[in-house]
């Protein structure tokens, strides 16, 4: 897809992956809404539309959406859900609020976000979806289990997703990095971040290369992890 003048909607762009697929796009001449909520810092461009929005409520969703169709007309080309969070610890101390948490944001907020832009895509027969699971979405990890269920149901959500939306000229692709130099991991003790770690604005350019593939090629699963490991 040429991105030059595309118009997308970025969720959890306040920071890290998010923040930094935002930069990408701007780079490309893309016109990106951002939802999320809180904005990003330094991020000042005509081409950037930050919208107040908690992906796992239908109202702000539907706010959202309808405040991104009065900016840029009725045409969303390109959807990144990258909202998302994790707790982690062992499975009988995981409370009910935070489960609950993790799959309304991870889960139910990409079926929203989706859900309410995928028949703009169909009816306009263009369109790319990204959604951001996570290694944890292939694999389970110890004190985990809460974020792994959560990433393993978009990674079945987007299996299931790209089948049906292919048939409109809409692809459907899942990205799954492994760890990246982000404050993400201040919830997990287990893992403390370092400089083998991969860089958001190295997932944020392979957004941009998965966007960037011909017409007739459609990425299904694209998985990341750090060349190095830190022992």
């Amino acid at each position: 897809m040429d991105l030059e003048n595309k118009i997308a909607v970025v969720t959890g762009v306040s920071k890290g992956i998010g923040k930094a697929t935002v930069e990408a796009l701007l780079d490309k001449n893309v016109k990106v809404i951002g939802w999320g909520r809180t904005a990003p810092k330094g991020i000042y461009h005509p081409n950037f539309l930050f919208v107040n929005c908690d992906v796992s409520d239908v109202n702000s969703i539907a706010r959202a959406y309808n405040n991104t169709i009065e900016k840029w007309g009725e045409r969303i080309d390109i959807l990144i859900n990258n909202a998302g969070l994790g707790y982690f610890k062992l499975m009988e101390e995981l409370t009910l609020s935070e489960w609950n948490e993790m799959f309304d944001v991870n889960v139910k907020g990409t079926f929203l976000c989706c859900k309410v832009i995928l028949p703009l895509m169909k009816q306009n027969k263009l369109g790319h979806i990204i959604n951001i699971s996570s290694i944890a979405g292939t694999q389970g990890l110890s004190e985990g289990s809460g974020y792994c269920a959560s990433k393993f149901a978009v990674r079945g959500f987007s299996q299931s997703l790209y089948k049906e939306a292919r048939t409109f000229n809409v692809k459907v692709s899942c990205i799954y990095p492994g760890s990246v130099q982000t404050d993400f991991f201040k919830n997990y003790p287990a893992i403390t971040t370092n400089d083998d770690m991969m860089k958001p604005h190295e997932i944020a350019n392979s957004i941009v290369h998965v966007l960037e593939t011909p017409d007739n090629i459609l990425p299904v699963d694209l998985e990341l992890r750090p060349m190095r490991v830190k022992m």
